[in-house]
């Protein structure tokens, strides 16, 4: 029975998760109330607040969602990255670019920023931080894949390249998050050609 309750609470999760995502894409992210959302999640507003106790914190588990979806396929990735090094590393960013907008948008990615930068030290701005880092661990631990396969040069710090290519593109998404007009292609068009700079240094 345990089992079927803890199964039942994640359903319901995830029915909350993925039906606030529809609404604060459908109806602004700041219009929308926890009855309209209880109401299309099919539960009490109650069990809503049992989960979730502000909108912020719903907004930060679906980035979390976001995120460990993006995760878990760039697991599969590094298990056998394809050659040479410059493909496995844009497969693998171009996966989280991809995948940003399957959830949210840019105006929700904003607010989510906005909590990281205005409230580090609180609950949503440390879990904010944490999917960062995160995925900033997942590039250097490609980076040391490619380079114990031979891919990239032997002398160079894995933790160190990682970090300066999650700053790269972390930076690019940021702008694509802050232009409403700028497209997805475009933002990998940009990364693309700093990746391709960035492959002459580490190739061997």
């Amino acid at each position: 029975m345990t089992g079927l309750r803890e199964r039942q609470k994640a359903d319901r999760n995830r029915r909350i998760l993925t039906t606030a995502a529809k609404l604060f894409r459908r109806d602004d992210y700041r219009h929308v109330r926890i009855e309209d959302l209880a109401h299309q999640a099919n539960v009490s507003v109650g069990t809503v607040y049992n989960y979730y106790a502000t909108k912020g914190d719903i907004l930060i588990a679906i980035v979390a969602m976001e995120v460990e979806e993006v995760l878990e396929a760039g697991e599969c990735l590094l298990a056998s990255p394809p050659q040479p090094a410059l493909k496995a590393l844009t497969r693998l960013i171009d996966h989280y670019y991809d995948h940003s907008l399957h959830y949210l948008n840019k105006q929700m990615w904003r607010t989510a920023m906005a909590t990281s930068i205005d409230a580090p030290q609180t609950p949503n701005g440390l879990k904010y931080n944490l999917l960062d880092e995160r995925l900033k661990d997942q590039v250097q631990r490609l980076i040391l894949v490619l380079k114990e396969r031979g891919d990239i040069a032997a002398d160079l710090e894995a933790a160190v390249v990682g970090s300066l290519l999650f700053n790269v593109l972390n930076m690019l998404f940021m702008e694509f998050i802050k232009s409403d007009d700028m497209e997805l292609e475009s933002l990998k068009t940009q990364l693309h050609r700093q990746l391709e700079m960035i492959a002459q240094w580490l190739v061997p």
